[in-house]
């Protein structure tokens, strides 16, 4: 049974830090392309950014690129989203999500496999 479980959300300041981690079980890790998305309360869910099986290549989307840091590390079977100089805008639930590629890259829709969500709130 496939799990991903994410944690580190929580309160923060406008301008502070904050650093998800989503734990994956129950799959070969390594194989899978990993994602964050979120969701703002009335909004669609969004791709935040996303990274290969090797951490090679990585995508942000534009509102976050500068700003947020995705990684893995493959020997832990967990995926990170390091989180800085975030703003009211930023304030949604991130999901982590894992895509079982076959051509070795980053992606960007068809994710098999999603976590329950982390709460992420930015006081401003």
């Amino acid at each position: 049974q496939v799990q991903l479980v994410e944690s580190g959300g929580g309160l923060v300041q406008a301008g502070g830090s904050l650093r998800l981690a989503c734990a994956a079980s129950g799959l070969t890790f390594r194989t899978y392309a990993m994602g964050w998305f979120r969701q703002a309360l009335g909004k669609e869910r969004e791709l935040v950014a996303t990274i290969n099986w090797n951490g090679v290549s990585t995508y942000y989307t534009s509102s976050v690129k500068g700003r947020f840091t995705i990684s893995r590390d493959n020997a832990k079977n967990t995926v990170y989203l390091q989180m800085n100089s975030v703003k009211a805008e930023d304030t949604a639930v991130y999901y982590c999500a894992a895509d079982r590629t076959y051509h070795g890259g980053v992606a960007f829709q068809g994710y098999d496999y999603w976590g329950q969500g982390t709460q992420v709130t930015v006081s401003s």
